[in-house]
Order: structure tokens, then sequence, then C-alpha cells
């Protein structure tokens, strides 16, 4: 039996064990997977016990993803956004990888959001925020990072401009005050910070939303945030926070193990628990 989990702290909250294991059962796979929470200057040791103890593959979440950087060898996208989220014990050597980048991207590909000549914002310059920004201008988009510190967004922006294949040019930076004018000639708006969890605020003001914009939030509790009610009553294209969460274990998953994920009962699983 091949044993995969998820390692953070805390951990308890996390809807992912309930998600892969409707993938193993709709694939009739042998595996189970668990959950690990080690104190949070122990990952190094997380790590080597995992491998030791033949464990095929971790999900990484707050606070490792970027400890987990160095323990690991990341694939280009991991080394680039600067944080490792999967882990792959299979191969001579440990690598890491980021599906956050391509949960966020599958998520609106999904809904059918062009991504390739868009005018992307992503509010929020933290872990989801740096996966998601380099997911959209790696997809051909331009992309504007708003962060209420400025100085964190255009070290984003600086770190998306610097990649191979990206138009400098079209990575922009600047504080919160900078959605009043890119918002309203956006055709993507991305919130990566956590306003609006469990909460009726929103990290975008209702009058800079309009019809020709697909607005996705990565806040998933609860699945309907107040932006995403605002967006919907503009006439906007939503996108919540799920299909993210969804999309990044769907991406773990077929790394692990080669194989295509049952997205529907992923889902499923999923969403039968929000």
């Amino acid at each position: 039996m091949q044993v995969f989990g998820l390692v953070g702290n805390p951990v308890g909250h996390s809807l992912s064990p309930p998600m892969h294991e409707a993938a193993y059962e709709a694939l009739d796979v042998d595996a189970r997977y668990v959950t690990f929470e080690p104190d949070t200057d122990a990952i190094g040791d997380a790590i080597s016990g995992a491998q030791a103890l033949g464990i095929t593959g971790l999900n990484v979440t707050i606070p490792f993803k970027q400890d987990v950087l160095d323990l690991v060898e990341p694939d280009p996208l991991a080394a680039r956004i600067g944080a490792v989220n999967t882990v792959d014990f299979t191969g001579e050597r440990v690598r890491g990888y980021n599906t956050d980048a391509g949960g966020a991207r599958r998520a609106l590909e999904r809904h059918d959001v062009a991504l390739d000549g868009a005018d992307a914002v992503v509010v929020g310059a933290g872990g989801a925020g740096r996966a998601i920004a380099f997911a959209l201008a790696d997809a051909g988009s331009a992309v504007h990072v708003a962060n209420r510190t400025v100085e964190t967004a255009e070290s984003l922006a600086a770190s998306v401009a610097a990649s191979e294949d990206v138009d400098a040019d079209a990575v922009t930076a600047g504080g919160l005050d900078s959605l009043d004018s890119t918002v309203p000639e956006a055709s993507v708006l991305v919130n990566a910070t956590s306003v609006g969890m469990e909460s009726a605020e929103t990290p975008v003001p209702a009058d800079l939303l309009h019809a020709d914009l697909a607005v996705m939030d990565a806040v998933y509790s609860p699945l309907e945030t107040r932006l995403l009610r605002d967006a919907d009553a503009a006439g906007a294209t939503t996108v919540d926070g799920a299909w993210m969460l969804l999309y990044q274990g769907v991406e773990a998953f077929e790394r692990w193990t080669g194989r295509d994920a049952p997205v529907a009962e992923m889902n499923d699983a999923l969403r039968s628990r929000l």
C-alpha cells in the first residue's frame, strides 16, 4: 500500500484527505492519504522521516512551503516561485513541485477564461499570490500585483518579470490604491489574500467590478465570498476557491501516480465537505 499525505501546522482543517481518498477509491489505487503536523522547526526531520518510512508523496502547506524548497530538488517552476507544495519521494532524488500555479491556471481554464493576452490583476503577494502571478504570466497574461505592502508587490513583480519568456514590461505592481485604475481595465481578477474568509469583507470595491471580468477568489470558506457575490451582481464570470484547491490536488495526484485524476469524484468529495 502506498502512503501519501499532507504536512503542515495546523492541518486539522484540511480537505485534502477526503479529496485524495476519493481518487484512490475511484481508480482502485491501494493507497491512503494521511496528515502530519510536525513542530514548526522540525520540517527537515519530517521530510527525512517520510523518506525513511517509504512514503510516496507529500503535499506541503503553511508554514512549510518555503522551508521545503531547500530540502528537495525543486523543478524549475517551484524554484522560480520560491515555494514547494508537492514532494515526490519515488525517484533517486526527492523532488519538489508547486501545483498551486497549475491549480490556479486549470481552475480558470475550466471556466473558459482566456489567459493568453489577458490583463490580469492579482491582489496579494503572499504564497498564493506568488504562484498565481507566475501562472498567469506564464500563460501569456499581463500581470499587475496589488498588495498592502507595496515593496512586497514590487519584489514579486520583479521576480516574475525576470522569468524567461515573460514580457518584463507587462508585469507591474502597486499598493491597494492601484486597484482603482487597474481593475476597470482588467479581464481577470484574482484575490490571493485571506480577506473574505469567514467574513463579509472584500478586497476589491464592488464599483470597480464589471461584466467583462473573470473573478477568482482563492478563499473557499465560504464558497461564495462577498467578492464573488459582488462580481456576480456586476455580470462577471466567477470562480470559487474550491476549484483552485481541487486542481492543485489533481495535479499532485497526477504527478505522483502518472495517471489521469478522476476529477469529478475528487470535486464531489471536496464540495460535499464545504
